[in-house]
């Protein structure tokens, strides 16, 4: 924890001394990045610029969990549609059925799920018919 500043001590003298001390301590050697160029130094000035590196983190979304997991849903639907065998039609429906039934359990935050899982059965029976 860092100390109180001492009474008569302007805060720029102060600070400054706090980070020549941690310099000459070696704090500030080998830091993550040290030596490199920041990132995004030639790209036009984006006040939002921690906003699109957020998202970017946290793979390009801001949606809340429940709509994330209808998405999830829709694409689970879409690749037992496409999947070559039964087996992989029954994977792909068990997995997002799983995760289904934890949000039923466990309710996530966002707007209501409003999702059931999957009748496996009846998806099998249409992904035959489809064959």
């Amino acid at each position: 924890m860092t100390q109180r500043k001492p009474a008569g001590v302007g805060f720029e003298t102060w600070i400054e001394r706090q980070i020549r001390e941690a310099q000459d301590r070696g704090e500030f050697d080998d830091l993550p990045g040290a030596g490199k160029p920041l990132a995004g130094l030639h790209e036009p000035h984006d006040e939002l610029w921690w906003v699109k590196e957020k998202l970017r983190r946290e793979e390009g979304t801001a949606l809340p969990p429940t709509l994330l997991l209808r998405k999830e849903a829709a694409d689970a639907r879409e690749a037992a549609g496409r999947a070559r065998t039964e087996a992989e039609v029954r994977s792909i429906l068990a997995d997002i059925n799983a995760k289904i039934e934890e949000a039923i359990r466990k309710p996530m935050s966002g707007p209501p799920l409003n999702l059931m899982p999957f009748d496996v059965e009846h998806v099998v029976a249409r992904w035959r018919a489809a064959r």
